[in-house]
């Protein structure tokens, strides 16, 4: 699913959705990602929208089991340190630059 993003008031860019939040770890500031169409990079930007959040940051670290990676595929679950709050349900897009 690809949206338009012109309201993050930046460049024209599209997203994606590849994944929604599992769980999140409030004294962590962490959320399981589980992934369901697509991959999720060291470097990427996200956006993470839900009823109450709507947040954009890029992705600094991911973790697969305990282990630091630098992507995460469809089917996984991956730990990823969020800079706002996040709740379970929240959809995870893929912010495409044009």
């Amino acid at each position: 699913m690809l949206c338009d993003s012109r309201r993050l008031g930046v460049a024209v860019m599209s997203e994606k959705l590849v994944g929604h939040i599992g769980h999140y770890y409030n004294g962590l500031h962490v959320a399981a990602v589980d992934l369901t169409d697509g991959e999720i990079k060291v470097g990427d930007t996200i956006h993470i929208q839900g009823r109450t959040t709507d947040f954009v940051q890029p992705v600094r670290s991911l973790q697969l089991d305990h282990h630091f990676v630098h992507e995460g595929h469809t089917g996984e679950s991956i730990g990823l340190k969020v800079d706002h709050h996040a709740r379970e349900h929240d959809d995870v897009y893929l912010v495409l630059a044009e």
